[in-house]
C-alpha cells in the first residue's frame, strides 16, 4: 500500500524549497508546496478504496513496518504505519484541508518576503501532522507531536523581525513544552507497565483489565496524556499560546486551528480511548475541563475586536466542546465535530484572511463595515461558515455538536446546559463578528494603523475582493460547511470501533439547542445592525466584569507575575549572579589569581643573573646539607 508516501510526498516538497526556493520562480514554488500536499490527498483516496473504503476493508487496522527503530531489552519500537477508520478519518482532513490551505496561501502571501521559505515549513508541518497520525506507536506519534510544535513555532513567528510574532511563536512553544513533559511521562508508565509502546500490544492489555474505581496506573497514565493533550489542543489551563498565535500568517493561522496541530490533542486521547474508558475518573476530567474551556474561551470571543482574535477564541471554544464529547465516552461525536470544525473553521480564518487582505491588512473590525458590497464572495462565504458554526439546523456544525450536547445530557444534564449557554454565545460572537465586518458602512477611512505583521500603512484605500486562488477555497469550504456532514458520516464510520450508543435522548433537548442558537444570531443583529448602541450602554453598565473579560481575565498577566517573573528574576538572581556568576565564575576565577600568584612569584627566580642561579645553588646545597644531617641525627 506504501503508506509511507502520504508523508513524505510534503517532505519532498520541504527538501524542494526549502534547499532550492531561493532560486525558483515563484510558479514553481506553488507548483511543488501545493502539488506535494494535492498528490498526498490523492494517495489517501487510493490507499482507502485499495482498502475498500470506509465499509469492509476497515474493519481491521491495516499497518506497514518499514525497520527496526530502536531495539534494547525488552524495548522493540519500529517504524510503522497505520490506518484504520480513525486514522483514514483524519488523513481526509489533514490532506483534504490542507490541500486547500495550501492553494488559498500561494494568494495570500503572493507579495511576502521569504515566500519559498514560508511554503517549505508549511509542507514540513503537514510531514509531521501526517506522522502523528499514521504513528503505529506512542513514540512515533510523539515524533509527529513534536514535530508539529516546531513547525508552529517557525510559522507562528514567521515575521521574525518584528518582536510580538517572535513573542508569539516561543509563547507557542513554551507552553507546548509543559504539556509534552506530561506527555513523555505517560509513555514512560506506559512502558513500565506493558513492556511496550506499541498500539495494538498496549491496548490490547489494558482491554482485559478491570476499570479502575478509584486512581492507579491507569488513571496516573491517562492524566498525564491529558496534560499533552491540553497543551496541543489549548484547554485550560495550557490554552494561552493559541490566541497569541494569529501573529502569524492568516494561512498558518487557519492550518493550525482547522486542520493540523489543535486537533492533535483530541486525536491522541480518541486513539488512547481504551485506556480512558478504564478509568472513570479520567474521563470525568476530561469533560469537566473541555466543558470550562469551551464556556470560558467563549466568554472572552464575546468582547474582541481583531477579527482574527476573535475566531482564535471560538477555536479554543469548540475544542472544550470536542473535549466534552470526549469526557461523556461520545468518541466519535467528538471526532465528528472535529472535521465538521475543520471546514467552517478553515473557512471562517481564510475568510478572514481576505478580509483582511481586502483592507490592506486591517484586523479590527471596528475599522471595517459594509464590506458585502465590496467583497461578495467572501460575504456569502463566511455567511455559511458562520451559520455552521452557530448552529443553524442541518449545517454540518449543528449535526455533530448537537450530538456531544445530547450526550452530555445523559452524562449530566448540568453540563449540556452550560454547554447550550456556552453554544448561544459562540452563535452571538461569531455573528457580530459577521455583522460588525459586512454590514453598516465602511469605516476604514476613518482612521488607519499597522494591524498586520509590519506592513506598511495605508489611507484612503477601497476594499477589494479577493482574487481566485483565495476565493476557490472559500466557496470549497463553503459548500462542505453546509453540507459535508452528509459527505462523510463519521459516527457511522467510526461505529465499529466506538459503536453508537442508541439513548433515549429527549426531542426537546435538540429544539432548545437550534432555539439557542438562532436567539443568539438574532441577538446580534439587533445589537450590531438594528441597534448598534446597545451593546455600548451594555459595556458603561456592565464596566467592571466587561473590564475583566475585555482583558481576559488577566489571566496572562497572573501567568507572568506568578511563573514568568519569578522564573526570570530567580534565573537572573540566584541562577546567575549567585550560582554562576559567584560560584562557578568565583571558583574559576580563584583558580586562575591563585595561578597568577603563583606564577608571579616563580617568576623571580628566572632572572636571567648567572650569580643569582648561583647563589640558589648554594642555597639549595645548604638546605640539602642541613637536611641530610637532620635526618642523620634524628636516626
Amino acid at each position: 500500500m506504501q503508506l509511507w508516501l502520504i508523508p513524505i510526498l510534503p517532505f519532498l516538497g520541504f527538501l524542494i524549497n526549502g534547499l532550492f526556493g531561493k532560486r525558483l520562480p515563484k510558479t514553481i514554488i506553488n507548483a511543488v508546496a501545493v502539488g506535494s500536499v494535492l498528490l498526498s490527498f490523492l494517495w489517501v483516496v487510493k490507499s482507502l478504496n485499495a482498502l475498500g473504503g470506509f465499509s469492509g476493508g476497515l474493519e481491521e487496522t491495516y499497518t506497514e513496518h518499514y525497520f527496526t527503530w530502536i531495539k534494547s531489552g525488552a524495548l522493540d519500537i519500529g517504524v510503522d504505519f497505520s490506518i484504520d477508520r480513525l486514522t483514514s478519518i483524519m488523513l481526509m482532513i489533514v490532506t483534504g484541508i490542507g490541500t486547500l490551505i495550501h492553494l488559498y496561501a500561494t494568494g495570500y502571501m503572493a507579495h511576502e518576503s521569504g515566500y519559498y521559505r514560508f511554503f517549505a515549513y508549511l509542507n514540513l508541518f503537514m510531514f509531521f501532522m501526517l506522522t502523528l497520525v499514521l504513528g503505529g506507536n506512542f513514540l512515533l506519534l510523539f515524533v509527529g507531536w513534536e514535530g508539529v510544535g516546531l513547525c508552529s513555532y517557525l510559522l507562528i513567528g514567521f515575521y521574525f523581525t518584528e518582536k510580538f510574532a517572535t513573542d508569539a511563536g516561543n509563547k507557542a512553544f513554551i507552553v507546548n513544552r509543559v504539556g509534552d513533559f506530561g506527555f513523555a511521562l505517560a509513555m514512560f508508565l506506559i512502558y513500565v507497565n506493558f513492556n511496550s509502546l506499541d498500539f495494538k500490544t498496549v491496548f490490547t492489555q489494558v482491554g482485559v483489565m478491570p476499570i479502575e474505581t478509584s486512581a492507579g496506573v491507569l488513571t496516573a497514565i491517562s492524566l498525564l496524556l491529558l496534560v499533552g493533550a491540553c497543551g496541543k489542543s489549548a484547554q485550560i489551563p495550557l490554552y494561552v499560546w493559541l490566541p497569541d498565535a494569529m501573529a502569524g500568517p492568516t494561512p498558518v493561522s487557519a492550518l493550525i486551528h482547522a486542520a493540523t496541530m489543535v486537533t492533535a490533542g483530541v486525536y491522541m486521547v480518541t486513539r488512547s480511548s481504551s485506556i480512558f474508558l478504564h478509568s472513570a475518573g479520567a474521563l470525568d476530567v476530561v469533560a469537566v475541563i473541555g466543558l470550562a474551556t469551551a464556556f470560558f474561551a467563549a466568554t472572552i470571543g464575546l468582547t474582541q475586536f481583531d477579527i482574527k482574535k476573535v475566531y482564535a477564541y471560538s477555536t479554543v471554544s469548540q475544542l472544550g466542546f470536542m473535549f466534552l464529547g470526549l469526557g461523556v465516552g461520545a468518541f466519535s461525536a467528538g471526532i465528528f465535530h472535529v472535521m465538521t470544525h475543520a471546514f467552517f473553521k478553515a473557512l471562517l480564518f481564510l475568510g478572514a484572511g481576505s478580509v483582511i487582505h481586502g483592507c490592506h491588512h486591517e484586523q479590527d473590525m471596528r475599522k471595517m463595515g459594509g464590506l458585502r458590497k465590496y467583497m461578495p464572495i467572501t460575504f456569502v462565504t463566511l455567511l455559511c461558515a458562520t451559520a455552521a458554526i452557530s448552529g443553524v439546523p442541518f449545517l454540518s456544525g449543528a449535526a455533530s455538536k448537537d450530538l456531544i450536547l445530547e450526550a452530555a445530557y445523559e452524562h449530566a444534564p448540568w453540563m449540556y446546559w452550560v454547554g447550550v449557554f456556552t453554544a448561544g454565545m459562540t452563535a452571538l460572537y461569531c455573528s457580530r463578528a459577521f455583522f460588525m465586518t459586512f454590514f453598516g458602512e465602511y469605516k476604514g477611512n476613518d482612521s488607519h494603523g499597522d494591524h498586520g505583521h509590519g506592513h506598511d500603512k495605508h489611507h484612503a484605500h477601497t476594499p477589494h475582493e479577493s482574487p481566485l486562488s483565495m476565493t476557490i477555497p472559500l466557496i470549497i469550504l463553503a459548500a462542505l460547511s453546509l453540507g459535508g456532514q452528509y459527505l462523510f458520516n463519521v459516527p457511522h464510520i467510526l461505529e465499529p470501533i466506538f459503536p453508537i450508543h442508541e439513548g433515549e435522548a429527549e426531542h426537546w433537548l435538540e429544539y432548545v439547542i437550534i432555539a439557542v442558537g438562532l436567539g443568539g444570531i438574532a441577538l446580534a443583529y439587533v445589537f450590531y445592525v438594528v441597534a448598534p448602541g446597545i451593546p455600548d450602554g451594555i459595556v458603561k453598565t456592565f464596566s467592571v466584569p466587561y473590564n475583566w473579560i475585555y482583558n481576559k481575565y488577566f489571566v496572562d498577566e497572573f501567568y507572568d507575575s506568578v511563573v514568568m517573573d519569578p522564573t526570570i528574576d530567580g534565573s537572573r538572581n540566584l541562577m546567575w549572579r549567585v550560582f554562576d556568576v559567584r560560584g562557578i565564575d568565583g571558583i574559576a576565577n580563584g583558580l586562575g589569581t591563585l595561578a597568577h600568584a603563583g606564577g608571579s612569584l616563580l617568576r623571580k627566580a628566572q632572572s636571567g643573573y648567572i650569580r643569582n642561579y648561583a647563589a640558589w645553588v648554594v642555597a639549595g646545597a645548604i638546605v640539602v646539607i642541613v637536611w641530610v644531617g637532620l635526618k642523620g641525627g634524628v636516626q
